[in-house]
């Protein structure tokens, strides 16, 4: 009976023990639960390598950010931050996130001991601090999470602390004590070229000021206004580095100013809070009164970091720890960008310029759309739905006031950078998901926006238009802004379907199909043209002007609309999967150009830039998902780190970290305006999107581990799936998505693989020719073809009046000749009329080239200088011949010995890229080719501070009895210390040559 009683006992004091543990282990979960995840987010990933992220304070969205600026000129200073610098030059109030050309930086101010330094020390690369406000730093030091940073400013014994609310900076310094002319340096000619600024002492503890900059936006305005925790014990002003005393107020071009602080014992703090708005210094004063009225730091801080959760929360992922710093850190760089450019009384700055108010939405600026219109827009119609709304209310107004919708805005200008018509997807896609606040007279507007913009006549729209593509010799990235023409175009028509437009939807629809007008059926890529010829010699690896940040290789799969058919034209689905294996199979070497953001190679697969993301989901509609399971897996390991270096390439203002967050949950949107997802390989284990109705959509991974990365099968609410595929409405109605992996490939998926597909409305593709060049001796012939082998040819040689034939064979052609052609296949819309001008060299002379032209600009080939065709001032257009670093050295063979009365050759200047004019031509002539006297040297008098492109002709009119004549001219070598491009190599470029 005691023994009973002590196994009772036992098992009780057991059951007891296993309870506290269950009880712990419950508490511990909870506890990690309830852990916030702003904790999981690192802002230094990515401020390493080609990331550009900075590292300082900001809040979702918000018009500020305060960040620490220790690199000032040089590409991977774009966000005025790199984390391998060991000098900080002050704290700038407006960064960029991950983009690829600098601007912002405005409003510099610097915590400093001492006098005034009107200087930052910066010296071009080399980050030097002689004489400088600038200051070392301690790396280790250094603190940074959502909506907080600190450093330790070795220079000075300063402690520097900054947060940040939607429209104010908030900085926080401790001074050594003890130390008298404790100071701030404000810096309003920092960074960029100023156009106007003006700095205003209001009282003691108050100032204000504007600043009107030249960058990447040619006009930004920025007003800001400012309180010190402390009177201003003395203040001096310099006006263009010198010192004019202590003005009220001054305006220029270059003002900087020092303000001096008492630093009593036991008050050795300064506070400063500055507001900041587009419009004018009272806006920067009410948005400072409204969201900072007190000097509470901490509760700042505090609720920065609450902001931070809330938005963070919307998606709650369970994985380890380091998946988890990946996953928050990219969530956190997709909602840094777009930012608010509206003052907290509606008050904004349109791309008009002028102002304007609105209090029924808020207005927005920094839309790096050919980036973001991928995927991180995307992701805003599930997490961030209102704000989408208000994204696309900006478009309009943005088109309202500069009459076309923006493809790169940039604090209310039109950058012109990138391509495409990039609001059109995001505006459709949002449309179509019927987001809350789209009625119906916003989607008439968007809709006119839409159509007007994409019938503009800028970027060679009217080329695309009339020929059914661009060609080269009509706007340079030809056959990328084809394709992403097309692309927007197919969205503009799922719209007008929508919305029962039928005329706009059948112009669209075709235009849609205008992919297939380069895609060449015997290489199988997607190539240039020069009028409706294509254009040799054919590289697949090299970065050129008919692509952007791409080759070949890259582009020939973007057709996210029609893949069913560009599985077709490959040769069906196994040649499809066999051509994506050659792709991420490839060799990583790039030729011609050396483009920066092509980074991240699997193959020629390049995830470090947007016009890759969509590729390794690619298998999934060839029938082999395996393959972009395994692949989608290898990049999220492989190119997203939680190292400061962990982002492959520019984060361009989400992107990159859009196509983590959305891989890692397990699908993509490879077709924005589509509303499907395809199913990749999750990389979380569970997931709840809190979405904005209040439903909840959780994702579960059964058998999740590191190995397992092939998806057996799918559930989406209890059912299986025979596809891998799930639409917007699964997502938005809540419900569950389950993923149940195994360690082997499967053929899941395989048998009914998601397509797109257009199929109304076909068109004939545009058919193009064969000849060996535009130009020619004696004859040519030029064949003629068509990707569809069911169209047939029609032609007619020069006089389209007469009529066309029927092409049968090559057309033998003997004289300068146009020939135009169209095709036409059976229950197809006929081709765009197609044409090449063929022209017939009059001179029987040959050209040797001494000195190599760069492939990138060979302007034909070796007879380009000769063959009679001239280019114009767009050098991207391909119409010059290009040389890199190295001289122009050409001997003309005429033939015979005959009198020469006049030489000529032809010359681009275009400093902005690099192509400067010769410093000096030489002509030299010879009876024999071998022995040559010079009978000229032509100095060059193009000045080359000129930004517009010039052209000037070298001639010498002086009459010699020769067969030969050799033309030297003398390239720069490298470019000027007051270039951008300094130390690089210059270019000359040429293009014919004249003898008479």
């Amino acid at each position: 009976m005691k023994k009973a009683y002590k196994i009772l006992i036992t098992l009780g004091f057991v059951l007891v023990i296993l309870i506290l543990i269950f009880l712990l282990i419950k508490s511990s979960r909870r506890h990690r639960e309830k852990y916030p995840l702003t904790a999981y987010v690192n802002p230094f990933i990515g401020t390493d390598g080609h990331g550009h992220t900075f590292p300082g304070a900001t809040l979702p969205f918000g018009m500020v950010q305060l960040s620490p600026d220790t690199r000032l000129t040089g590409w991977d200073g774009c966000s005025g931050y790199h984390f391998t610098d060991t000098i900080i030059y002050g704290f700038s109030h407006t960064h960029l996130s991950g983009t690829g050309i600098s601007d912002y930086g405005d409003i510099l101010i610097m915590p400093t001991i001492g006098g005034f330094r009107l200087k930052s020390g910066y010296i071009d690369q080399n980050h030097k601090t002689t004489n400088g406000y600038g200051s070392n730093f301690d790396k280790i030091s250094e603190i940074a999470h959502p909506g907080y940073y600190s450093v330790f400013l070795k220079k000075y014994q300063i402690k520097a602390e900054l947060t940040a609310t939607k429209h104010c900076g908030f900085h926080r310094y401790i001074y050594p004590r003890f130390k008298q002319n404790t100071n701030i340096i404000l810096d309003l000619k920092h960074r960029d070229k100023v156009l106007s600024s003006a700095l205003y002492v209001v009282n003691d503890t108050e100032i204000a000021g504007y600043r009107i900059s030249s960058g990447w936006a040619r006009q930004q305005y920025i007003y800001f206004y400012a309180k010190f925790s402390k009177p201003i014990k003395k203040y001096l002003v310099a006006l263009n580095d010198s010192i004019i005393g202590s003005p009220k107020s001054v305006t220029g071009q270059n003002i900087k100013a020092i303000f001096y602080f008492d630093n009593y014992y036991n008050n050795d703090t300064l506070l400063i809070k500055v507001g900041l708005s587009a419009v004018d210094t009272a806006g920067a004063h009410k948005n400072l009164i409204a969201e900072l009225p007190d000097w509470d730091f901490d509760k700042t801080v505090k609720k920065a970091d609450s902001v931070w959760n809330s938005e963070l929360s919307k998606i709650q992922i369970k994985a380890d720890s380091l998946t988890k710093v990946k996953f928050y850190t990219a969530l956190y760089h997709t909602l840094i960008a777009p930012n608010i450019y509206q003052d907290v009384d509606g008050r904004y700055r349109g791309t008009d310029l002028k102002i304007h108010q609105d209090t029924t939405f808020k207005y927005y600026t920094v839309f790096s759309l050919w980036d973001t219109y991928r995927a991180t827009h995307l992701l805003y119609t599930i997490i961030e739905q209102h704000r989408d709304v208000d994204f696309i209310k900006t478009f309009l107004k943005q088109y309202q006031y500069g009459g076309k919708l923006p493809m790169w805005e940039l604090a209310g200008n039109y950058t012109y950078t990138m391509i495409g018509y990039h609001a059109v997807p995001v505006i459709a896609d949002a449309y179509l998901k019927r987001l809350k606040g789209f009625d119906t007279s916003m989607a008439n507007k968007a809709l006119k926006a839409m159509v007007e913009t994409a019938n503009g006549n800028r970027f060679g729209l009217k080329a695309y238009r009339r020929f059914g593509y661009i060609p080269r010799n009509f706007a340079s990235a030809s056959v990328s802004r084809t394709l992403e023409y097309a692309f927007d175009d197919w969205c503009i028509a799922q719209m007008a379907l929508k919305m029962q437009k039928p005329q706009i939807f059948k112009t669209f629809i075709q235009r849609a199909q205008y992919w297939k007008n380069v895609f060449d059926p015997q290489t199988k890529f997607m190539r240039g043209k020069i009028d409706a010829m294509w254009v040799s010699p054919f590289d697949p690896y090299q970065v050129n002007q008919d692509y952007t940040e791409a080759n070949a290789w890259q582009y020939s799969f973007y057709v996210p609309q029609d893949i069913a058919t560009l599985i077709k034209f490959f040769g069906g689905k196994q040649a499809f999967d066999q051509r994506l294996d050659s792709l991420f199979n490839a060799d990583t070497t790039l030729h011609g150009l050396q483009q920066p953001d092509i980074t991240g190679m699997i193959g020629q697969y390049a995830h470090g830039n947007e016009p890759s993301h969509h590729l390794a989901y690619m298998y999934v509609f060839g029938g082999q998902p395996y393959k972009s399971q395994k692949l989608v897996r290898q990049i999220m390991r492989k190119f997203y780190t939680t190292l400061p270096n962990g982002l492959i390439g520019n984060e361009d203002c989400g992107q990159l970290s859009a196509w983590y967050i959305f891989s890692a949950l397990g699908f993509y949107p490879v077709t924005p305006c589509s509303n499907r997802y395809i199913l990749g390989s999750p990389e979380v284990k569970q997931a709840v999107i809190r979405l904005e109705n209040g439903r909840k959509f959780r994702i579960k991974v059964l058998n999740f581990g590191k190995n397992n990365i092939y998806v057996k099968s799918v559930r989406l609410n209890g059912r299986l799936l025979n596809t891998l595929q799930i639409r917007h409405r699964d997502i938005v109605k809540g419900g569950s998505l389950v993923f149940e992996m195994t360690d082997k490939p499967t053929n899941y998926g395989s048998i009914f693989p998601p397509k797109t597909l257009i199929y109304q409305y076909l068109i004939t593709p545009a058919p193009f020719a064969y000849p060996t060049a535009l130009s020619f001796k004696d004859m040519t012939n030029v064949r003629l073809g068509d990707v569809d082998p069911m169209a047939k040819i029609y032609y007619a040689l020069d006089d389209t009046t007469q009529g066309f034939r029927l092409y049968k064979k090559p057309l033998v052609i003997d004289r300068t000749t146009t020939v135009y052609f169209y095709a036409k296949a059976p229950n197809k819309i006929r081709s765009k009329l197609q044409f090449v001008r063929l022209i017939k060299n009059p001179s029987n002379y040959r050209i040797t080239l001494k000195t190599k032209y760069s492939p990138r600009y060979s302007a034909g080939g070796d007879n380009a200088l000769i063959d009679g065709i001239v280019g114009g001032l767009d050098f991207r257009l391909g119409g010059w011949q290009g040389y890199e670093g190295q001289n122009l050295d050409a001997i003309v063979d005429l033939g015979k010995v005959q009198t020469v009365k006049s030489v000529a050759i032809r010359f681009l200047q275009d400093t902005k890229s690099w192509i400067f004019m010769p410093l000096q031509v030489k002509f030299y002539y010879s009876v024999d080719g071998k022995n040559f006297k010079q009978f000229a040297d032509l100095k060059n008098t193009v000045d080359p501070h000129e930004t517009l492109p010039v052209i000037k002709v070298f001639e010498v009119k002086k009459p010699i009895r020769a067969r030969y004549i050799r033309i030297f001219a003398q390239n720069r070598g490298t470019c000027p210390s007051w270039h951008i491009g300094a130390g690089g190599k210059c270019w000359i470029f040429a293009d014919e040559i004249f003898i008479k």
